[in-house]
């Protein structure tokens, strides 16, 4: 460095000038070597007294805004009428933008309309004066001294963009004549002086404005190169503004010594280290970018040319010298005065620099020094620049630190900054297991295999299961693997530490081929592709949304660039150059604006005129307002709602296409999320989205458009051949809803489906005449309830029902569907399992009902099935759908059911366990099926343990969902649950028999025509069902018999409710009511006895009497009615009784015809037992053989205790039924 860069480089930038002699020489030398210094206007003002002085832009300055602020300096001498600024259109004779005022008012022109601030400026005293435009928001604001004084909103028929290219004067107005000369307009010139103007484009805020803000416009600047002068500027050592951030473009030429042999320096790092070895300590470099590196110099101009020989050069450069453009970010600390850091930077950087690797010479008319309100935001990597050091070789640019008040760079380093590398994986896997969420376990699996270095990471990770392959279609009956499923999924991965691309990709299919296991699945990959993708840079994006201008630079993919909002100053805006799994591109992805606030608001929106040209336009600002709105607070207004929904109906009036669309249905979809209220406009809402629906235009056979809470489908049909069509939905709380169509009638519920809607071949007929081309079918499904609210199922007082369904819905444009021949099939899956005892119905959506709000209606519509977790409807018409639950009974706690659930199956265990030991016992001890009772006692234990089993059976057997043996099982339980009931209903039968007609009564083959009649009837009415309808039978959990079973799982079951009612209901009812009256004559009957014949010890007869009723009531069954009386406030208490009597009955019968019989006990120890506990006696027993015997030679109905006249008139009953207690 020379012996005068050295004196400068002491004395510059110091922030308190020294009045000694070597400060003055300092600054004559600094005002001597900086050429170009005399260009900025800091310092200097304007002074306009009357005389000829018209200022004017010059010409091509000013581009299109849409926003923008403007800011005067002004010191008004007399307050008159005067003008600060004027800017005027091309070709246009009133003011488009200015300010000006008279007497204790300030005017504002807009677009050639005034407005008006009442605010008096001071005579004699600086005033910064703004005016802050913003065209979206149509609004402006004016600014005195940092401090709002007032907000104005345009005319919505006036421009909303500054016109370019215009003409701008200060201190007066002008007009343009015939030649295109700009001449000053007489009558309004400001008497005073102007000390600085700037022109943003962007709408800055108070908070921006209020400070003592020294940024120069990034428009239009307060720098002479900008304007032409009609008079020379002022200086005034008073207009000071300290400073200390600061924007550097300046034109270098780099000449590389011969000798250095080094040509592969980054250019970056040698503009760091000449910026860093020239400026003084106190000045920090941020930021290096580096563009339009050329080995050739004719960019600079004549005056340079003398400089271009390096004093060590021979004459000749090398090839590796280059002419480039810098800009370069610079902090001034402490802050400094922006005039005296303008000329005292010009003044170093225009002095050459040479070293003895290199030279660096700049262009004195290329360079400016800028004030910036702030720094671009540091990223790693910063954005790239084409940057080269020579023909052969292209560098990237350097990563930048925060400060570089370090050492000088080392000028032979050599690492550079790139993007990171990027593969594309696409797998077939086989997931063996029943993962709860298969997606998070692929994803934990592709994490563990490729992020373990952390030099990988896995992105935009898409999940699809194959459900070609699991899923099979056996006579028109979907059937689903849940054991085995296959998957194919898609992903992205980021290599950060730029390996070779081969020793990547092998190294990721080596991670990928491996099994993976976890708890709940097992991974095993069958088909792997790696391939390296090159997805390239976002470039530079000038994004204009709600919250202002923002101009996005070129950035490496998965970087996350950083902005500062437009408002507050203070916070930061996020955007993510995003890396598309589709595509395989980078895109920008949407701004992350949460911490900015919107510079418009959604009541803005009435100043806004649809048009077919704006109509993205204006849904793009909607969505943004909302998404703003919602952001910072839980709901929308009233008043807002309404906003929305009134301008969102206009566009949809003008057109609307498949993007707008989703964007539109993207808004409802982030409304209904809220907890804004939408009853009010829920039917503008519906009639708006079918409307959107049938007039959308586009190309394609269908268009699906979904967001997180709803979905719409339209298809464009062909009227002839139209052989039916179904509409599908799947949803999961990650991914949302996914919608599918199938060109056919498919009536089946399908698996994995939320929502189904099957329309019949037969609604053609309903097709619009004259469609000869097609016809649109529109679908809709809503996973919220907010549209569709009833009195009776939100008003517990006016109703019993709630929905319990997503919302399906189909129609015809042009066309009302009604009393179809061929109904249309509804399946939806319950959002609450049902549980035992619990009513469903299917409903419509009746827009008509309550005064035109709208209401669920039943009329048309019926029950074709119901299962645990969903429920399949037919209806004549089409509208809106859903499946209703009735909660009229209080529902049972899920601590209740799983209460229930466990003792059903416990009991249900334990009574087969016992019937058993009843079956074994009577069957091995012949002596103890000689009488009649006994026998029927054998038959009623096997039709029980029957049921007992196949109940445990039944859920795990519907697990496989194999519909052959579902129907088998489903058909068993039938038939055994109805031959229980038959021989219950024998036993009263024969109790009849034997205590009403005990005399006369002779019945040939009794036991046999019994065994017929107890096997035969129930397997005459499971034929019948099986002949008529074979699908009566499959995986459903019918609601009333739900109380019987006893289980909200999905089991194999009857699934007709007309066969249920028919063949289970009615048969019960009628055993039970037959046994009730049975019941009754023998407990009358056994009451007469004991008239006639008093018992000696009462307490012992009362406790005979008492398990006679046991007894009793256990073979009859009556202890199922209980069932029927469940409701009310004590339904969960009978819930109980009916659960613990009827799992248990099994127990019941060996309890007291075995465990508590006198006969049985005594085989039991004549067989089973030895030394004391066998009886002394092993005769055959006395007086119930004899009588046993008697009987059975004369065929005679009554049994062997009844005959003897030694019993008590209790023993006789309890005997002849073969319920006799302990005797």
């Amino acid at each position: 460095m020379s012996s005068g860069q050295k004196a400068v480089h002491a004395a510059v930038m110091s922030p308190i000038r020294s009045q000694s002699s070597l400060g003055i020489c300092i600054q004559l030398l600094l005002c001597f070597l900086a050429a170009s210094a005399t260009d900025s206007l800091w310092g200097r003002k304007l002074v306009l007294s009357g005389r000829p002085c018209l200022w004017q832009l010059r010409p091509d300055v000013v581009p299109a805004l849409e926003e923008l602020t403007a800011c005067i300096l002004l010191r008004p001498f007399v307050l008159t009428q005067w003008t600060g600024f004027a800017y005027k259109a091309p070709g246009a004779a009133g003011t488009e933008l200015g300010l000006g005022g008279s007497g204790a008012q300030v005017s504002a022109w807009l677009f050639g309309e005034e407005r008006r601030f009442a605010r008096r400026l001071a005579e004699g005293a600086w005033h910064s004066v703004c005016l802050a435009w913003s065209g979206r928001a149509q609004r402006a604001r004016l600014y005195v001294n940092g401090s709002l004084q007032g907000e104005v909103r345009g005319n919505r028929a006036r421009p909303r963009r500054l016109a370019p290219n215009g003409t701008l004067t200060l201190g007066a107005s002008h007009y343009v004549d015939a030649d295109g000369g700009v001449r000053e307009e007489a009558g309004s010139n400001l008497l005073g002086e102007v000390g600085r103007f700037g022109l943003w484009g962007r709408e800055r805020g108070e908070g921006e404005l209020g400070a003592h803000s020294c940024a120069d416009g990034d428009v239009v600047s307060w720098d002479l190169r900008q304007w032409r002068p009609g008079c020379p500027p002022r200086d005034d050592g008073s207009l000071t503004c300290a400073w200390s951030h600061y924007k550097i473009k300046v034109r270098t030429f780099v000449v590389h010594s011969a000798q250095s042999g080094n040509c592969s320096l980054p250019l970056e790092g040698v503009m760091r280290n000449w910026l860093e070895s020239v400026l003084p300590p106190n000045a920090s470099v941020h930021e290096v970018s580096v563009s339009s590196p050329s080995s050739a110099c004719r960019a600079l101009g004549d005056s340079a040319a003398p400089r271009l020989q390096h004093p060590q050069e021979s004459g000749a450069s090398t090839n590796c010298d280059a002419c480039l453009s810098s800009e370069v970010y610079v902090t001034v600390e402490p802050s400094a005065d922006v005039g005296g850091v303008q000329t005292s930077v010009a003044a170093l950087l225009t002095v050459p620099f040479s070293s003895d690797a290199l030279s660096v010479t700049a262009e004195p008319r290329s360079l400016s020094i800028t004030p910036v309100e702030s720094f671009p935001t540091i990223r790693d990597p910063p954005t790239p620049g084409s940057t080269e050091s020579c023909p052969t070789q292209s560098l990237s640019a350097q990563p930048m630190s925060a400060s570089t008040t370090r050492d000088p760079l080392d000028l032979n380093q050599t690492d550079a900054v790139a993007p990171d590398v990027f593969f594309r994986a696409n797998v077939s896997l086989s997931v063996t297991g029943n993962p709860e969420n298969p997606r998070d376990v692929i994803e934990k699996w592709a994490k563990k295999a490729l992020e373990v270095n952390g030099t990988m990471t896995v992105l935009n990770l898409v999940v699809k299961e194959n459900v070609g392959r699991n899923l099979q279609e056996h006579e028109m009956t979907w059937t689903f693997d849940q054991q085995k499923h296959q998957y194919n999924c898609t992903f992205h991965v980021q290599e950060q530490k730029k390996s070779s691309v081969e020793e990547v990709r092998a190294a990721i299919t080596a991670a990928l081929s491996s099994k993976y296991e976890d708890g709940s699945a097992s991974i095993q990959p069958t088909d792997l592709a790696v391939r390296h993708i090159e997805p390239g840079n976002c470039l530079e994006d000038a994004a204009s949304s709600v919250y202002g201008m923002y101009i996005w630079p070129e950035t490496f993919p998965q970087v996350k660039q950083e902005m500062g909002c437009n408002e507050p100053p203070s916070e930061r805006a996020f955007r993510l150059c995003k890396l598309d799994i589709d595509t395989d591109a980078s895109s920008w992805a949407k701004p992350d604006m949460t911490n900015c606030q919107p510079l418009v608001s959604i009541s803005d929106l009435n100043n806004i005129t649809v048009t077919t040209g704006n109509t993205a336009e204006v849904v793009d600002l909607i969505q943004d307002l909302v998404g703003a709105q919602l952001g910072n607070g839980a709901e929308l207004s009233s008043s807002d709602l309404t906003s929305v929904v009134d301008k969102l109906g206009e566009v949809i009036d003008v057109s609307v296409g498949p993007d707008t669309g989703a964007n539109i249905v993207s808004i409802i979809s982030n409304i209904l999320l809220s907890e804004t209220n939408v009853t009010p406009v829920a039917s503008a809402v519906l009639n708006m989205t079918n409307k959107m629906g049938d007039t959308m235009d586009f190309q394609s056979e269908s268009v699906s458009l979904t967001a997180p809470s709803m979905a719409l489908s339209m298809v464009n049909v062909d009227p002839v051949g139209f052989g039916g069509l179904t509409f599908g939905v799947t949803s999961s709380s990650q991914l949302g809803p996914s919608t599918f169509v199938n060109q056919s009638f498919v009536s089946d519920p399908l698996q994995e489906t939320v929502a189904t809607i099957a329309l019949p071949p037969t609604l053609h007929s309903f097709f619009p005449p004259g469609e000869t081309d097609t016809t649109r079918v529109q679908f809709q499904f809503y996973e919220t309830h907010d549209l569709f609210q009833d009195p009776d199922t939100t008003d517990s007082t006016q109703g019993n029902w709630t929905l319990n369904s997503y919302i399906i819905s189909a129609s015809i444009n042009n066309s009302i569907v009604r009393d179809l021949t061929d109904p249309v099939v509804v399946t939806l899956r319950h959002q609450r399992p049902i549980q035992p005892g619990d009513k469903v119905q299917c409903r419509f959506w009746d827009f008509q009902r309550n005064g035109g709000r709208g209401g669920w209606n039943r009329r048309g519509c019926r029950t074709r099935g119901v299962s645990s977790d969903r429920t399949s409807c037919v209806c004549d018409h089409l509208t809106h759908f859903a499946v209703l639950l009735d909660v009229s009974r209080s529902p049972l706690s899920g601590a209740d059911a799983l209460a229930l659930a466990l003792l059903s199956y416990a009991g249900c265990g334990l009574s087969s366990v016992f019937l058993g030991l009843t079956l074994l016992t009577y069957v091995v001890f012949a002596k103890l099926r000689r009488d009649y009772p006994s026998r029927i006692l054998v038959n009623l234990s096997a039709a029980l343990l029957g049921l007992d089993l196949l109940f445990l059976l039944d859920a795990w057997l519907a697990s496989f969902s194999n519909r052959h043996a579902c129907v088998a099982a489903a058909a068993a339980l039938h038939y055994f649950l109805l031959a229980s009931f038959t021989w219950m209903g024998l036993e009263a039968v024969h109790m009849y028999f034997a205590l009403v007609k005990v005399f006369n009564v002779y019945v040939p083959a009794y036991v046999l025509k019994f065994c017929a009649a107890g096997w035969g009837v129930p397997l005459v009415i499971v034929s019948l069902v099986l002949a008529i309808d074979t699908d009566a039978y499959g995986s459903s959990t019918p609601e009333e018999a739900a109380v019987a079973l006893q289980s909200s799982d999905s089991f194999c079951w009857l699934q007709s409710d007309v066969f249920f009612y028919a063949t289970v209901v009615a048969f019960i009812l009628l055993v039970l009511l037959f046994n009730t009256c049975v019941f009754v004559v023998v407990l009358v009957q056994i009451r007469q006895m004991k008239a006639n014949k008093p018992s000696a010890n009462g307490t012992s007869s009362s406790l005979k009497e008492l398990r006679a009723v046991a007894s009793l009531t256990v073979l009859l069954g009556l202890t199922w009615s209980v069932g029927l009386f469940s409701f009310g406030p004590g339904r969960v208490v009978l819930m109980y009784v009916f659960t613990i009597c009827n799992s248990l009955q099994g127990f019941f019968v060996f309890l007291f015809h075995c465990l508590m019989k006198d006969n049985v006990r005594k085989q039991w120890r004549i067989h089973l037992c030895c030394g004391r506990f066998r009886p002394s006696e092993c005769s055959d027993w006395s007086r119930s053989v004899t009588a046993a015997n008697h009987f059975k030679k004369q065929n005679l109905v009554n049994s062997d205790s009844l005959a003897s006249d030694g019993a008590s008139a209790v023993r006789k009953a309890s005997d002849s039924s073969a319920v006799s207690a302990s005797q």
